[in-house]
């Protein structure tokens, strides 16, 4: 091989090697290892909200160390408008003591939505009150009676069709030509009706929830609305509604409306004739009762002799009757001796007669 043979061939390789190793190069520039990137930061979490009050009939708003009196008897007003819901009245709490929280109509907040009242309850040592909500189903209201379809468990006084709410009339006091959308349904009452007006304790309701008012225990509630609220504080401030006052029979058991204390639709306990107006003066026993029609026969005595003072020709016959009641129908009586003087000379002129023929027999 000549010497520029041998040149080329060398320069061949030599290229060939350099191709070579370039490509080792590359190759191994490939994996050769880099530090690595940090990796993107994880997203933010997820901001957490719990979700409302497993049980808004659990939440606890007034305590008191005494049991609330009984449940006053009462009418139910009639429903003043379609729509309205009726919610029971119960007994609220203050410094001031028990007071009562008359039942009303009210305008429910939503459509679908039930009332589920609120009840007294004994719970450790003292007796608390759970508020009552809005839902979709009837929760636990401690088993108390509260009458017109609250029987202790559930509601049985209507139920919504739609989004127009129906009444069943067996219960409520519906005007039918007013309020169309009614049906009757009787319903049975398996409480004793004794108007206790808590659960548990001595002489409590002793019911528990069942499993459906525990599933509507956990179902999202709306509080009350602002009208009941105002219902609420109204009823604090009238002195009348406290069981001090009215011994457990308030003059404004049941309202139309909310807050609507006076004029039509207002209806009275059962026995609470001290809220009359004209009972100002008249003596009431401590049950709401009157007294019996004995005080009232001496008011009617004194009326009687002033009638009589206006006529002077009587005057000296009076004091006989007023010592002898009697003594009227005895003044008759003296005029029977009238026919007395008649059978007197009747026998005179009789024996008279015969004494003549007697005398001229023994004369010889």
């Amino acid at each position: 091989m000549s010497k520029s043979s041998k040149s080329i061939f060398h320069g061949a390789i030599s290229s060939k090697g350099m191709v070579i190793a370039l490509s080792a190069a590359a190759a191994l520039s490939a994996c050769a290892v880099y530090p690595a990137a940090p990796p993107p930061p994880p997203p933010p979490p997820v901001a957490y909200s719990p979700p409302p009050p497993p049980a808004a009939a659990v939440q606890i708003e007034l305590q008191a160390t005494e049991a609330p009196p009984p449940l006053p008897e009462y009418e139910q007003p009639v429903c003043p408008e379609p729509g309205y819901m009726w919610t029971p009245g119960y007994w609220g709490y203050s410094s001031g003591g028990y007071y009562w929280i008359p039942g009303t109509w009210v305008s429910p907040p939503q459509v679908g939505v039930l009332w589920t009242p609120g009840y007294w309850g004994f719970v450790g040592g003292v007796f608390a009150f759970h508020t009552g909500y809005w839902g979709p189903h009837i929760g636990f209201y401690g088993g108390v009676n509260y009458g017109f379809g609250y029987v202790g468990v559930g509601y049985a006084g209507g139920r919504w069709n739609g989004g127009t709410f129906a009444y069943n009339a067996a219960v409520n006091n519906v005007n039918v030509s007013v309020v169309h959308n009614t049906y009757n349904e009787t319903v049975v009452n398996n409480v004793t009706v004794n108007h206790v007006s808590y659960n548990g304790g001595s002489g409590g309701i002793a019911a528990a929830p069942t499993a459906q008012e525990r599933v509507a225990a956990q179902e999202r509630h709306v509080q009350p609305t602002p009208a009941q609220q105002q219902h609420v504080q109204a009823a604090a401030k009238n002195p009348a509604l406290f069981a001090k006052a009215n011994g457990g029979h308030p003059a404004i058991a049941a309202t139309a409306r909310p807050g609507a204390f006076t004029g039509p639709g207002v209806v009275a306990a059962h026995g609470a004739t001290a809220a009359k107006p004209a009972g100002n003066n008249d003596v009431m026993h401590a049950n709401g009762q009157r007294p019996g029609t004995a005080p009232a026969a001496p008011a009617a005595k004194p009326a009687s002799p002033a009638p009589t003072a206006a006529k002077p020709a009587p005057t000296a016959a009076k004091p006989a009757q007023a010592s002898t009641p009697k003594a009227p129908p005895a003044a008759p009586k003296a005029a029977a001796p009238k026919p007395a003087p008649k059978p007197a000379p009747k026998p005179a002129p009789k024996p008279a007669a015969p004494k003549p023929p007697k005398e001229d027999k023994p004369q010889r």
